[in-house]
């Protein structure tokens, strides 16, 4: 018997329209040619859009979903009930398509806004949204690398939904070394190679939502250098298409197994065999040889920002309905009256434990929620300054390089203490199937690992991203920072708060000489020893400034309102005045633990690497 249908999701809208207009302003890139097309109207007709298509769609089938998961029935793999209608109502709706170039199908619409977007469909459903988000990115690389004919061969497909897409690095002996792969591509004629090697770990690898799969797979030419010098990118479909874009025969790629996970369960992770016979072909992205690593780096990063985003989605999910939990349950009396034993009972929210959880929840999403939109908002100013205003361009562009990894690491870390924090909220109840949080747990632990386990993040952070353009883009960081601080440092309510976000500042630059010190000094072995940390303050102090910015704006607008009185506009001072405490919480609870990693990171301690081997444990 079918399970029944039961919506767990929620989502704050109005929290989400706080960031997007009333903080971060998103409506200013309307005012810009690149977005001119398209209006906040219309993207607040999309959110409400999405937000009815995940309520009634994708989130009813997200617990059921997780409990069948995926099968894999002599070689064909099925997704669980309701996947195919979903995909199908996906794609009648064009949300994939709202941040594509219009030149690609696309809306051009802004990823400040798409990044909304993918946390409704994320957070509701997120083993669905791994198909289509995979799509999406294997769409962009094919529309900006690949050959014309070949973009006309596969990009229609992509968009409109009869074709998936996928990522294929990973392999059995090489998961984050790719420069190790072994999976071989031999020329064939004009930009055909012949493809053999087995991928493995492959999100939505293989499905029955789509006519055809378009696998993107990193593979050496023969002669090609060693290393990722030495490697390309093909575009190998399930089927084959013709050159006018029908399919042909089965490509010889077939799925050896999927994955049975703790989490995500609904979303087909593959192990693919190309080539056992002999007869897999794959074109070359763009019909250069060797480029692989770069044309792949662009799926790879947006893919990076995409699983913060899934972090900040399960994370807000899991928020909510610990939320919602703690003002319905009713367990024990209220402290204020702990010696009465007749005392009745209370919802647990009126609690000081949960309230501290649950307000640590809320800080953590909603500075989730506005670094990756205002990471997203960078990328839509350098797209739409590049022609306009070269210097404006190159420094958000800066930016998104900078913040990239952070988004993924910190958002990935996050969503599963957000989690667990959720099941603490919960109690036994949260530790159980009858409830959601249990799943979003599970969900949440893979973000921290795939797309880059957060460690080889924070490598790219402390050795690429902090010298990137001779390191201006990190001083740019800094010194939004100190300005920010002396502007708003004697703020009424927020200027202590405010004061030691400039300490924290402080101690991030005393983190970063250090850093700097080791690599001068050839000690790379604690340079990587202490990249974690590093990301975490840097996170730390970003995620306290953009909330108390939020703050700042929230106060502003709760004073000029603070006269009204009547009903919604309590609503309006209470929604304000939970920014602001929200913001003095994350500083005095969270930024204040800045200190000890920063002491920690200049200390030099060696003992995790000066540990000899059989000093871990003498049981083997």
């Amino acid at each position: 018997m079918p399970e029944a249908a039961v919506n767990h999701f929620k989502a704050d809208l109005r929290a989400i329209r706080f960031t997007l207009y009333e903080h971060l302003q998103v409506q200013q890139v309307f005012a810009l040619e690149a977005f001119s097309h398209i209006s906040r109207e219309e993207c607040d007709a999309i959110i409400e859009q999405c937000h009815r298509f995940v309520n009634e769609v994708t989130g009813p089938i997200n617990g059921s979903a997780d409990r069948v998961g995926c099968t894999l029935e002599n070689g064909v793999c099925k997704t669980p009930p309701g996947f195919k209608e979903a995909w199908k109502k996906l794609f009648e709706l064009g949300l994939m398509a709202f941040p594509m170039p219009v030149a690609d199908g696309g809306f051009g619409g802004p990823h400040a806004i798409a990044v909304i977007l993918e946390e409704l469909q994320s957070g509701a459903n997120c083993a669905f949204n791994m198909y289509p988000g995979l799509t999406h990115g294997a769409a962009d690389v094919v529309a900006n690398f690949a050959l014309p004919e070949d973009r006309e061969r596969f990009l229609p497909g992509m968009v409109a939904g009869r074709f998936s897409g996928t990522m294929c690095l990973s392999e059995p002996h090489a998961g984050s070394d790719v420069g190790a792969v072994k999976t071989r591509a031999k020329h064939v004629a004009g930009n055909v190679y012949k493809i053999t090697g087995t991928k493995c770990w492959i999100s939505a690898g293989d499905h029955d939502l789509t006519e055809n799969i378009i696998h993107l797979v990193l593979a050496r030419i023969e002669g090609a250098p060693a290393g990722t010098q030495g490697i390309s990118l093909f575009m190998v479909p399930k089927i084959w298409v013709n050159e006018d874009g029908s399919l042909g025969e089965p490509n010889d790629v077939t799925t050896a197994s999927i994955e049975h996970k703790l989490g995500i369960r609904a979303s087909a992770t593959a192990v693919l065999n190309f080539g056992e016979n002999d007869g897999c072909r794959g074109l070359l992205v763009g019909g250069t040889p060797n480029m692989g690593m770069k044309q792949m780096f662009r799926m790879m990063n947006g893919a990076r920002i995409a699983v913060g985003v899934q972090g900040l989605s399960v994370a807000s999910a899991a928020y909510l309905n610990a939320l919602r939990y703690a003002r319905e349950r009713l367990q024990g009396s209220s402290v204020r009256q702990f010696k009465d034993p007749n005392a009745p009972r209370v919802p647990i929210i009126e609690h000081s434990d949960v309230r501290r959880m649950l307000l640590e929840m809320k800080a953590k999403v909603e500075g989730m929620r506005t670094l990756c939109v205002q990471v997203a908002l960078h990328a839509d100013l350098a797209h739409a300054l590049e022609k306009v205003d070269e210097a404006k361009a190159i420094y958000h562009q800066g930016q998104v390089d900078l913040l990239t990894p952070i988004v993924k690491a910190y958002c990935s870390d996050q969503a599963f203490r957000v989690a667990e924090l959720a099941i603490q909220t919960y109690g036994g109840a949260g530790y159980v199937q009858d409830n959601p949080v249990e799943q979003y747990c599970r969900d949440a632990k893979i973000f921290s690992i795939y797309e880059g386990t957060n460690h080889i993040q924070a490598l790219d952070l402390v050795a690429r991203k902090l010298q990137q353009r001779g390191g201006e883009n990190f001083t740019a960081f800094l010194n939004e920072l100190t300005e920010f601080v002396a502007a708003h440092a004697d703020k009424p309510g927020l200027g202590a708060e405010i004061r030691a976000l400039g300490e924290a500042a402080t101690a991030l630059q005393r983190a970063a000489g250090a850093l700097m010190e080791y690599f001068m000094s050839g000690k790379i072995d604690q340079v990587t020893l202490v990249a974690n940390p590093f990301l975490e303050v840097m996170a730390d102090v970003l995620i306290g400034r953009l909330l108390l910015g939020a703050a700042i704006v929230a106060d502003e607008k709760r004073s000029a309102d603070e006269d009204v009185d009547d009903e919604p506009n309590r609503h309006e001072l209470d929604f304000y005045g939970g920014k602001v405490l929200v913001a003095k919480h994350f500083v005095n609870f969270v930024l204040c633990g800045v200190h000890a990693k920063v002491g920690a990171i200049v200390s030099g301690d060696r003992s995790a690497l000066d540990m000899p081997d059989g000093g871990f444990s003498t049981a083997f």
